[in-house]
């Protein structure tokens, strides 16, 4: 989508800034404010800007500013400076955001090809004399397979004058697209909408913003101090802002605990917070931890680190104009004696398990072709510097500040083989976290895109999904979630899923058990995206049980909007093909006869009463002993029976029954 504004001038002015800049192969960029005035600090200010690009591998000219068909934004935005130490320098960076032709409100925009949003970032790239630190981290976190913000090199001429290369990105905020969280109101106070979702970062006050709360270095008498970013501070509540604190509070205080229920596997996603220390660590980041360091959580969804932000000070890169020399290639800046961050950071790391996590993920990513192998890295780096080369060269004449650019890359390959080295040579052996057990649960079923009809008006209200346990034992589905952001479920402590069983996860419960005649075993948060998604169904470390990545659009079969929903034909397939699905429609789903023996015993251990919860009516249940011997039989016809087991002697037994036509068997301790 291309947002045109007839009024925008540019005439004469074009050629004020002593063709330093004729033709470029990044995107053009002009910035013209009202009135020709500064831009401060804060507030923003009112100003036009116009982006005109011929595509990659095309020469833009700067003529091409009065032809329609390479114009990729012409309207208008409010701009103001951003940034701490860089605004010492004469070179500014910039925060701006999208408006309305009147100024009235904000517009969502297409970027470049990013996608819409209305608040964005012209990076400067100060302190680097590479130029590419920060667009190589965030280029590396996404091949991570994790979200930061999206970039596109572009030069820029602000008022008629040349000011150099700068790479265009999004601001971190919450949105479909960046951050993958609700954006949580001030109404919610209560759980479970006082869950989420939350942005949070340590980070230095020079912003303005003030500090939420401070927590403990792992530096003695060193703090750090913690940001609101979602809810923004002037709104935060004092029940968000308790909450919030408390989820980081918990983490510090169980950071070396790996109990699956009370232990840092319960609250954080393990994965990210993995990711974000080895990029972290591979750039050696002189701020990581300590300042620049966001955090997200969704409702009811687990704690996780990122995106990654600031990488400017890293790779062997500092303020050494100042005095500092941090960023070295033989140091944990996790525990270098500056900059450490909350003390949670080096316990996680020193965990032996979280560690072996660490060391897994690491071989993976430095294995050969692996993203963070050095010939990849050095290929990716060379791939940069090519698209930048011509506008480096610019940026040099206009501001001083890329001496020796080739010199720069070379020292930055050198250190990175190094680095790679150094952390590779501190790792431990993965034997404990590798070939990790998992169980057999497949994702058989998803109704993404229900339609709509004058009984059931809403279409997300109906979503569901199903998985299915293809194995021959009993599943302990504790800890179990689905990884990722936007769609969030995690399975309640103590909850089993039988062999061959089936469980059925909804949007709304009751809209399910009305449309399809009896009641799923949970609700997820969020909703199922109406175009694609990647499900990861994983145990409380991460380790992958099954993936779908789904799509609405051929060759997968058509199940978008149009009553019908994606069914594996057959459960033993690959799930990850297209081929193995099918469309059904949703009306087959109440005459299914799959019976769904999930339930629940708790509690257990026991001492004078236990409830036991399926999702089919209980036929009969029956208590054994060890070696086999019948103690004492029930029969319900509910869905709950509480079993009085208070004169029961202490020990171990066994309860089978059977739910719909599939056995339930769970170990029960009586104390």
């Amino acid at each position: 989508m291309r947002h045109l504004f007839v009024s925008f001038l540019l005439c004469c002015s074009l050629w004020t800034y002593a063709q330093i800049l004729t033709e470029s192969n990044l995107p053009i960029v002009w910035i013209t404010t009202d009135g020709g005035q500064e831009i401060p600090d804060e507030p923003k200010i009112p100003a036009s800007m116009k982006i005109v690009y011929r595509g990659a591998g095309q020469t833009t000219y700067v003529s091409d500013a009065t032809n329609p068909d390479y114009i990729d934004y012409n309207g208008r935005i409010a701009i103001e400076v951003r940034g701490s130490s860089s605004q010492a320098l004469p070179k500014k960076q910039y925060s701006f955001t999208t408006k309305l032709t009147d100024d009235s409100d904000d517009l969502d925009a297409d970027l470049l090809g990013m996608p819409e949003e209305s608040d964005w970032i012209f990076n400067g790239l100060a302190f680097d004399p590479s130029l590419i630190r920060d667009y190589l981290s965030y280029n590396l976190a996404r091949q991570l397979g994790d979200y930061a913000t999206r970039t596109q090199y572009c030069e820029i001429i602000l008022n008629g004058d040349y000011i150099g290369l700068y790479v265009l990105q999004e601001k971190i905020k919450a949105d479909s697209n960046r951050v993958n969280v609700i954006k949580i109101s001030s109404s919610s106070n209560t759980l479970p909408n006082l869950s989420g979702g939350y942005i949070t970062k340590a980070d230095k006050t020079t912003g303005g913003d003030p500090v939420a709360w401070s927590m403990q270095s792992s530096i003695p008498g060193d703090w750090v101090d913690f940001i609101h970013e979602l809810p923004k501070p002037e709104n935060v509540t004092a029940e968000q802002n308790a909450y919030i604190q408390s989820q980081f509070t918990y983490l510090q205080a169980v950071s070396n605990s790996t109990s699956i229920t009370t232990g840092y596997p319960s609250v954080i996603d393990i994965p990210s917070f993995i990711d974000y220390m080895i990029l972290a660590e591979l750039s050696s980041n002189a701020d990581s931890y300590q300042f620049s360091t966001y955090f997200h959580k969704d409702r009811n969804g687990k704690l996780r680190a990122g995106p990654i932000w600031d990488y400017n000070l890293t790779y062997g890169n500092d303020l050494f104009f100042w005095g500092y020399d941090r960023s070295h290639y033989d140091v944990w800046q996790f525990g270098n004696g500056d900059n450490q961050g909350a003390s949670f950071w080096q316990t996680l790391f020193n965990n032996t398990t979280y560690k072996c996590y660490f060391a897994r993920r690491w071989a993976e990513l430095t294995q050969p072709n692996g993203p963070l192998h050095p010939d990849q890295l050095d290929a990716f780096i060379d791939n940069i510097v090519a698209e930048i080369s011509d506008a480096a060269a610019r940026e040099e004449e206009r501001w001083g500040t890329v001496p020796d650019l080739s010199g720069e890359i070379i020292n930055m390959k050198s250190w990175l083989a190094d680095r790679v080295d150094w952390i590779s040579a501190q790792m431990p052996a993965t034997t404990p976290c590798s070939n990790v057990a998992l169980p057999s649960l497949v994702i058989n079923r998803i109704h993404y895109h229900p339609d709509t009809n004058s009984t059931y008006p809403n279409n997300d209200d109906q979503e569901f999904l199903s998985i299915r346990n293809t194995g021959t034992t009993t599943v302990n589905l504790t800890g179990i979630y689905f990884r990722g952001t936007g769609f969030v479920y995690q399975f309640p402590a103590n909850q089993t899923l039988a062999a061959g069983a089936t469980v059925y996860l909804a949007s709304k419960p009751a809209v399910f058990q009305s449309k399809y005649g009896f009641a799923p075993f949970g609700a997820f948060t969020r909703n199922l995206s109406n175009s694609d998604k990647d499900l990861i169904l994983a145990d409380a470390f991460g380790n992958v049980i099954d993936e779908v990545h789904y799509y609405d659009s051929a060759p997968w079969p058509d199940a978008d909007g149009n009553g019908n929903y994606l069914r594996l034909i057959n459960d033993s397939y690959d799930n990850a093909l297209a081929s193995s699905w099918e469309a059904v429609s949703d009306t087959t789903l109440r005459v299914e006869t799959e019976a769904m023996a999930v339930y629940a015993v708790t509690p257990n251990p026991a001492h004078d009463f236990v409830t036991v919860t399926t999702s089919l009516p209980l036929q009969e249940l029956s208590l054994y002993d060890l070696s086999g011997r019948l103690i004492q039989t029930w029969k319900p016809t509910a869905t709950e029976a509480v079993l009085n087991v208070s004169e029961l002697s202490s020990g171990v037994y066994l309860l089978t029954g059977k739910a719909g036509a599939t056995a339930v068997r769970s170990r029960l301790i009586v104390e």
